[in-house]
């Protein structure tokens, strides 16, 4: 029985039209008013809620709430349907494994069925999530990410080295797609230090003259303390130029100064909803891509929308995957916050300050939200800090709450018993209360964080409710 393959399942060119890259994104954007963009938005919208009525997942979903079709006319009514967030799309694989019915392959035998990208997340807040991918849906979200790393400023024939993971993980695989497919770099896909040992990795940089390296800061960090130990200078025996990562809070400027000097670049994307929002050229804040993504701040407790300035969590609606698991009103419980004014470029886009933590890894102490991702930014003003550190949140027999922060440092501790008063007074003013705070060695909170063998270092050990 004849059936498409990848390539001939969708138009590529025009997928490329309707989500322009380089040039040809800032001609189509630069000038357009927001109205003219909610217009756009609106089109796409309404064909992905189409798309959404024919899903058994969201008919279950959407039901539940009391929405019918006619209740949904606009964008405007988005805030009419439910939010979700991870732990609905695990109870649907429960109920229906092993990939649940949120993809729209439900009822097709496999001779019908489209071709199809699959893979999982990384398991960092639970089990592995299934993810799977129409060939359209997933060549617009490789656009996306170039798109991303081209406003950044990447230049023609670089030679980019990726550090992001393989195996079941999506990450380093669509890095790989969008940078092969949609740049002329040449790509080095060398992935975790699990998959290219770290030493190797410093080896590959140098001997292909890597000047772009694209990853999780921390490890990209680690590898320029692998280069030094190998007595090769970041900087100058490998020349990178940019990197471009998952910044979140922690401090730029020592991951820019263990470079070289290199620029560094910040964007935000899940597995579900791929690349979102990156930071430009102007490297002020995180443009939202709103001709592909709808993005709503709404507050953690209430769901309500936020002032634009204040923090909420980021829930996506992906305009352009209306093929294949469909993605409307995503809560993924990454907290940021809009960056109100104009931006020099001219785009009718919102931007947003980028990762800032995690609703659902949050601690709550004596009223106030702790979120442990962003600890590293506060002490980023101690200058023997080393940037690695890990939370852990306690209950006492009375049923109180402590945190304390076990902070790395490169000076001797022995040496500079002041430094743990001097970390405790700098979260003490930064978070509004007080958390207890060990000092170890550089290297010491490796076997909590993991940094050697994840993608992204755990940072809170929660020890409350074992």
């Amino acid at each position: 029985m004849p059936y498409p393959s990848y390539f001939e399942s969708f138009d590529v060119q025009q997928a490329l039209a309707d989500y322009p890259l380089g040039d040809a994104f800032l001609e189509r954007y630069q000038g357009k008013s927001r109205e003219e963009l909610r217009e756009l938005q609106n089109q796409r919208f309404l064909k992905l809620m189409a798309r959404g009525w024919e899903i058994p997942f969201y008919q279950r979903l959407w039901d539940d709430a009391g929405i019918k079709r006619e209740d949904i006319q606009s964008l405007d009514d988005i805030e009419k349907l439910p939010v979700f967030s991870k732990s609905d799309i695990m109870q649907s694989v429960e109920k229906f494994p092993p990939i649940g019915d949120f993809s729209g392959l439900e009822g097709l035998a496999p001779e019908e069925r489209p071709p199809v990208v699959f893979h999982t997340t990384s398991g960092t807040t639970g089990r592995p999530q299934p993810i799977i991918f129409g060939p359209r849906g997933r060549e617009i979200q490789a656009m996306l990410v170039a798109r991303s790393y081209r406003f950044m400023g990447l230049k023609p024939g670089a030679t980019v080295q990726s550090t992001y993971g393989h195996g079941m993980i999506n990450g380093g695989h669509y890095i790989r797609e969008a940078v092969t497919r949609y740049t002329n770099a040449l790509f080095l896909s060398s992935g975790t230090g699990l998959e290219t040992r770290s030493a190797q990795q410093v080896q590959l940089m140098q001997d292909f003259g890597v000047n772009v390296l694209v990853g999780f800061a921390d490890y990209i960090k680690k590898l320029a303390s692998v280069a030094e130990e190998q007595g090769i200078k970041p900087g100058k025996d490998i020349p990178v130029e940019m990197i471009i990562g998952h910044l979140g809070q922690e401090t730029r400027a020592a991951l820019s100064e263990a470079w070289g000097g290199a620029k560094l670049y910040d964007w935000y994307g899940v597995a579900d909803t791929g690349c979102v929002a990156a930071e430009g050229p102007d490297q002020d804040g995180l443009y939202v891509w709103e001709d592909a993504q709808y993005l709503e701040l709404l507050d953690v407790d209430s769901d309500q929308p936020v002032t634009p300035g204040d923090t909420g969590n980021m829930v996506v609606t992906c305009l352009y995957k209306d093929d294949i698991y469909p993605v409307i009103r995503f809560n993924t419980c990454d907290i940021t916050s809009e960056i109100v004014g104009e931006n020099p470029f001219q785009l009718p886009f919102r931007r947003i300050r980028g990762f800032l933590g995690r609703s659902d890894n949050m601690v709550k102490l004596r009223g106030i939200n702790v979120y442990p991702h962003g600890i590293g930014g506060m002490l980023a003003e101690q200058s023997s800090f080393t940037g690695e550190y890990v939370c852990i949140a306690e209950r006492d027999d009375s049923g109180r709450e402590t945190l304390t922060v076990m902070v790395e440092v490169s000076d001797p501790v022995a040496e500079h018993p002041a430094i743990a008063d001097q970390c405790a007074a700098l979260l003490k003013l930064k978070l509004g209360l007080e958390v207890g705070v060990e000092i170890v060695s550089a290297g010491e909170t490796a076997r909590w964080t993991e940094i050697d063998r994840r993608q992204k270092p755990l940072r809170l050990l929660d020890r409350r409710f074992g």
